[in-house]
Protein backbone atom coordinates (compact mmCIF):
# COMPACT_ATOMS: atom_id res chain seq x y z
CA UNK A 1 0.00 0.00 0.00
CA UNK A 2 1.05 3.30 -0.44
CA UNK A 3 1.30 6.22 2.01
CA UNK A 4 -2.23 8.42 1.80
CA UNK A 5 -1.69 10.59 0.00
CA UNK A 6 0.89 10.09 -1.47
CA UNK A 7 3.80 12.77 -2.24
CA UNK A 8 5.19 12.77 -5.59
CA UNK A 9 8.86 14.40 -6.39
CA UNK A 10 9.19 13.69 -10.26
CA UNK A 11 12.58 14.69 -11.59
CA UNK A 12 12.01 13.72 -14.92
CA UNK A 13 10.09 15.87 -17.67
CA UNK A 14 7.95 13.23 -19.20
CA UNK A 15 6.96 11.27 -15.91
CA UNK A 16 5.64 14.69 -14.29
CA UNK A 17 3.53 15.20 -17.67
CA UNK A 18 2.17 11.58 -17.14
CA UNK A 19 1.31 12.04 -13.35
CA UNK A 20 -1.08 14.87 -14.53
CA UNK A 21 -2.25 12.92 -17.24
CA UNK A 22 -3.00 9.94 -15.08
CA UNK A 23 -4.94 12.08 -12.54
CA UNK A 24 -2.69 11.88 -10.23
CA UNK A 25 -1.32 16.25 -10.54
CA UNK A 26 -2.78 17.11 -6.78
CA UNK A 27 -0.10 14.61 -5.39
CA UNK A 28 2.79 15.74 -7.30
CA UNK A 29 4.97 18.49 -4.71
CA UNK A 30 8.19 18.73 -6.52
CA UNK A 31 9.22 18.83 -10.07
CA UNK A 32 12.68 20.12 -11.76
CA UNK A 33 12.78 23.68 -13.93
CA UNK A 34 12.44 20.98 -17.34
CA UNK A 35 8.92 19.81 -16.10
CA UNK A 36 6.89 22.51 -18.21
CA UNK A 37 3.80 20.30 -19.19
CA UNK A 38 1.03 20.49 -18.30
CA UNK A 39 2.00 24.13 -18.49
CA UNK A 40 -1.60 25.28 -16.93
CA UNK A 41 -1.18 23.14 -14.03
CA UNK A 42 2.73 22.47 -13.50
CA UNK A 43 3.29 26.31 -12.29
CA UNK A 44 1.66 25.31 -9.38
CA UNK A 45 4.09 22.85 -8.16
CA UNK A 46 7.60 23.66 -6.40
CA UNK A 47 10.67 23.62 -8.21
CA UNK A 48 13.96 21.56 -7.05
CA UNK A 49 16.29 22.77 -9.56
CA UNK A 50 17.10 20.97 -13.06
CA UNK A 51 17.77 16.93 -13.48
CA UNK A 52 20.93 17.04 -13.09
CA UNK A 53 21.43 19.78 -10.50
CA UNK A 54 18.75 18.81 -7.61
CA UNK A 55 18.41 21.11 -5.07
CA UNK A 56 18.65 18.36 -2.54
CA UNK A 57 17.63 20.60 0.37
CA UNK A 58 14.61 21.69 -0.68
CA UNK A 59 13.51 18.04 -2.27
CA UNK A 60 14.10 16.88 1.39
CA UNK A 61 11.77 19.85 2.90
CA UNK A 62 8.70 18.97 0.83
CA UNK A 63 8.92 15.37 1.62
CA UNK A 64 8.13 13.37 -0.81
CA UNK A 65 6.88 9.78 -0.05
CA UNK A 66 7.85 8.84 -4.06
CA UNK A 67 11.02 10.43 -6.38
CA UNK A 68 11.10 9.57 -9.40
CA UNK A 69 13.74 9.52 -11.45
CA UNK A 70 15.23 8.52 -14.99
CA UNK A 71 18.81 6.75 -15.39
CA UNK A 72 19.51 9.40 -18.70
CA UNK A 73 18.17 12.59 -17.47
CA UNK A 74 19.35 12.45 -13.13
CA UNK A 75 22.43 11.29 -11.73
CA UNK A 76 23.80 8.64 -9.63
CA UNK A 77 24.60 10.95 -6.95
CA UNK A 78 21.07 12.17 -6.92
CA UNK A 79 19.86 8.83 -6.76
CA UNK A 80 22.37 8.08 -3.84
CA UNK A 81 21.25 11.47 -1.95
CA UNK A 82 17.43 10.52 -2.13
CA UNK A 83 17.81 7.19 -0.42
CA UNK A 84 19.84 8.91 2.31
CA UNK A 85 17.00 11.22 3.03
CA UNK A 86 15.26 10.69 6.84
CA UNK A 87 12.16 10.45 5.43
CA UNK A 88 13.59 6.98 3.24
CA UNK A 89 10.89 8.00 -0.04
CA UNK A 90 10.44 5.33 -2.22
CA UNK A 91 12.49 5.43 -5.36
CA UNK A 92 10.86 4.91 -8.83
CA UNK A 93 13.51 5.09 -11.81
CA UNK A 94 12.83 3.92 -15.40
CA UNK A 95 14.71 4.10 -18.16
CA UNK A 96 13.08 3.11 -21.35
CA UNK A 97 14.95 1.94 -24.38
CA UNK A 98 12.08 1.69 -27.21
CA UNK A 99 8.39 2.97 -27.79
CA UNK A 100 7.22 -0.38 -26.42
CA UNK A 101 8.73 0.37 -22.99
CA UNK A 102 6.01 2.72 -22.69
CA UNK A 103 4.02 -0.42 -21.73
CA UNK A 104 5.50 -0.84 -18.48
CA UNK A 105 5.48 2.36 -17.83
CA UNK A 106 2.33 2.94 -17.86
CA UNK A 107 1.32 -0.33 -15.72
CA UNK A 108 3.85 0.83 -12.90
CA UNK A 109 2.78 4.35 -12.07
CA UNK A 110 -0.97 3.27 -12.51
CA UNK A 111 -0.18 0.12 -9.98
CA UNK A 112 1.78 2.22 -7.09
CA UNK A 113 -0.94 5.16 -7.12
CA UNK A 114 -3.75 3.14 -7.84
CA UNK A 115 -4.57 4.59 -10.93
CA UNK A 116 -5.01 1.44 -12.92
CA UNK A 117 -7.78 2.32 -14.79
CA UNK A 118 -6.32 5.63 -16.10
CA UNK A 119 -2.94 4.02 -17.11
CA UNK A 120 -5.01 1.00 -19.11
CA UNK A 121 -6.85 3.68 -20.81
CA UNK A 122 -3.49 5.61 -21.75
CA UNK A 123 -2.27 1.98 -22.52
CA UNK A 124 -5.29 1.68 -25.02
CA UNK A 125 -4.44 4.61 -26.56
CA UNK A 126 -0.99 4.26 -27.27
CA UNK A 127 -1.49 0.72 -28.40
CA UNK A 128 -3.59 2.44 -31.44
CA UNK A 129 -1.15 4.70 -32.59
CA UNK A 130 1.45 2.23 -31.83
CA UNK A 131 -0.39 -0.34 -34.64
CA UNK A 132 -1.05 2.72 -36.89
CA UNK A 133 2.53 3.24 -37.21
CA UNK A 134 3.47 -0.69 -38.10
CA UNK A 135 0.93 -1.22 -39.92
CA UNK A 136 1.90 1.45 -42.71
CA UNK A 137 5.64 0.95 -45.05
CA UNK A 138 7.84 3.71 -44.38
CA UNK A 139 10.38 4.70 -46.83
CA UNK A 140 13.82 2.95 -45.22
CA UNK A 141 16.28 6.04 -44.94
CA UNK A 142 19.81 6.84 -43.09
CA UNK A 143 19.72 10.09 -40.69
CA UNK A 144 21.56 12.03 -38.63
CA UNK A 145 19.81 13.11 -35.92
CA UNK A 146 21.89 16.12 -34.25
CA UNK A 147 20.74 17.05 -30.43
CA UNK A 148 23.67 19.40 -29.68
CA UNK A 149 26.50 21.51 -31.21
CA UNK A 150 30.23 22.32 -30.24
CA UNK A 151 30.62 19.38 -30.23
CA UNK A 152 28.11 18.14 -32.33
CA UNK A 153 26.12 15.11 -31.08
CA UNK A 154 24.15 12.59 -32.11
CA UNK A 155 22.23 9.38 -30.49
CA UNK A 156 23.44 5.94 -30.17
CA UNK A 157 21.17 2.83 -31.42
CA UNK A 158 19.98 1.33 -28.39
CA UNK A 159 18.44 5.06 -26.94
CA UNK A 160 14.64 5.81 -27.09
CA UNK A 161 14.98 8.42 -29.72
CA UNK A 162 17.05 5.77 -32.04
CA UNK A 163 14.51 2.98 -31.36
CA UNK A 164 11.03 6.00 -32.23
CA UNK A 165 12.75 6.97 -35.25
CA UNK A 166 13.24 3.19 -36.30
CA UNK A 167 9.70 2.58 -36.25
CA UNK A 168 9.11 5.46 -39.10
CA UNK A 169 12.09 3.95 -41.37
CA UNK A 170 14.56 6.60 -40.28
CA UNK A 171 17.70 4.33 -38.80
CA UNK A 172 20.28 6.98 -36.98
CA UNK A 173 23.68 7.28 -37.87
CA UNK A 174 26.11 5.78 -36.04
CA UNK A 175 24.47 2.48 -36.24
CA UNK A 176 26.77 1.79 -32.45
CA UNK A 177 25.24 0.57 -29.57
CA UNK A 178 25.99 2.59 -26.21
CA UNK A 179 26.09 1.10 -22.98
CA UNK A 180 22.93 1.50 -20.79
CA UNK A 181 23.81 4.55 -19.21
CA UNK A 182 26.77 7.55 -19.81
CA UNK A 183 28.34 9.71 -22.80
CA UNK A 184 28.61 6.16 -25.14
CA UNK A 185 24.43 6.83 -25.49
CA UNK A 186 25.56 10.11 -27.28
CA UNK A 187 28.59 9.93 -29.52
CA UNK A 188 30.41 13.05 -30.76
CA UNK A 189 30.44 13.44 -34.20
CA UNK A 190 34.28 15.20 -34.94
CA UNK A 191 33.85 16.28 -38.30
CA UNK A 192 30.42 16.69 -39.60
CA UNK A 193 30.28 17.31 -43.03
CA UNK A 194 33.06 14.29 -43.76
CA UNK A 195 30.57 12.18 -41.89
CA UNK A 196 27.96 13.27 -43.99
CA UNK A 197 29.49 12.74 -47.06
CA UNK A 198 31.22 9.56 -46.67
CA UNK A 199 28.11 7.81 -44.71
CA UNK A 200 25.22 8.57 -47.49
CA UNK A 201 23.33 10.30 -45.12
CA UNK A 202 19.93 11.26 -46.37
CA UNK A 203 18.74 13.59 -44.21
CA UNK A 204 20.12 15.91 -41.25
CA UNK A 205 17.76 16.30 -38.24
CA UNK A 206 18.50 19.18 -35.31
CA UNK A 207 16.29 18.21 -32.44
CA UNK A 208 14.84 21.55 -31.05
CA UNK A 209 15.85 19.95 -27.60
CA UNK A 210 18.16 19.96 -25.41
CA UNK A 211 20.15 22.29 -27.59
CA UNK A 212 17.62 24.74 -28.90
CA UNK A 213 18.56 24.20 -32.77
CA UNK A 214 16.06 26.64 -34.74
CA UNK A 215 14.98 27.10 -38.51
CA UNK A 216 17.86 29.02 -39.33
CA UNK A 217 20.73 26.91 -38.26
CA UNK A 218 18.79 24.29 -40.35
CA UNK A 219 18.75 26.59 -43.89
CA UNK A 220 22.48 27.65 -43.03
CA UNK A 221 23.80 23.65 -42.39
CA UNK A 222 21.88 22.79 -45.44
CA UNK A 223 23.59 25.84 -47.14
CA UNK A 224 27.02 24.12 -45.82
CA UNK A 225 26.15 20.19 -46.25
CA UNK A 226 24.05 19.72 -49.15
CA UNK A 227 22.21 17.53 -48.19
CA UNK A 228 18.06 18.33 -46.58
CA UNK A 229 18.03 19.25 -42.72
CA UNK A 230 14.81 19.48 -41.18
CA UNK A 231 14.04 20.71 -37.53
CA UNK A 232 12.16 18.40 -35.30
CA UNK A 233 10.49 18.50 -31.96
CA UNK A 234 12.30 16.78 -29.35
CA UNK A 235 9.71 16.58 -26.64
CA UNK A 236 8.34 14.14 -29.68
CA UNK A 237 11.05 12.20 -30.43
CA UNK A 238 12.52 11.71 -27.04
CA UNK A 239 9.70 12.36 -24.54
CA UNK A 240 8.05 8.53 -23.30
CA UNK A 241 5.20 8.08 -21.29
CA UNK A 242 1.71 9.93 -21.91
CA UNK A 243 3.51 12.02 -24.54
CA UNK A 244 4.37 8.96 -26.35
CA UNK A 245 0.67 9.47 -27.51
CA UNK A 246 0.57 12.63 -29.47
CA UNK A 247 4.36 11.97 -30.72
CA UNK A 248 3.79 8.60 -33.05
CA UNK A 249 0.90 10.32 -34.83
CA UNK A 250 3.40 13.88 -34.95
CA UNK A 251 6.06 11.79 -36.44
CA UNK A 252 4.21 9.79 -38.77
CA UNK A 253 3.11 13.68 -40.41
CA UNK A 254 6.80 14.82 -39.77
CA UNK A 255 8.21 11.52 -41.99
CA UNK A 256 4.94 11.92 -44.51
CA UNK A 257 6.28 15.76 -45.05
CA UNK A 258 9.88 14.41 -45.62
CA UNK A 259 8.87 11.98 -48.58
CA UNK A 260 6.43 14.83 -50.46
CA UNK A 261 10.12 17.32 -50.33
CA UNK A 262 12.24 14.80 -51.28
CA UNK A 263 9.77 14.07 -54.32
CA UNK A 264 9.39 17.17 -55.37
CA UNK A 265 13.37 17.90 -55.52
CA UNK A 266 13.77 14.86 -57.17
CA UNK A 267 14.66 14.35 -61.46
Amino acid sequence: MIPHPARIASLVPSLTETLFELGLGASVVARTGYCIHPAAQVGAVPKVGGTKQVNLKKLARLAPTHVLLNRDENTLDTLAAVQAFESAPRILANHPLSPQDNYSIFQELGKVFGAQVAADALAKRFERELLAVQAHSWPQRRVLYLIWQDPWMTVARNTYISQTLALFGLHTFPSVTGKLVGASRYPAIPDLAACVHAQGIDAVLLSSEPYAFTPKDCDALQAQLGVPVHLVDGEMTSWYGSRAIAALPYLAQFVGALGKKAAQTSW
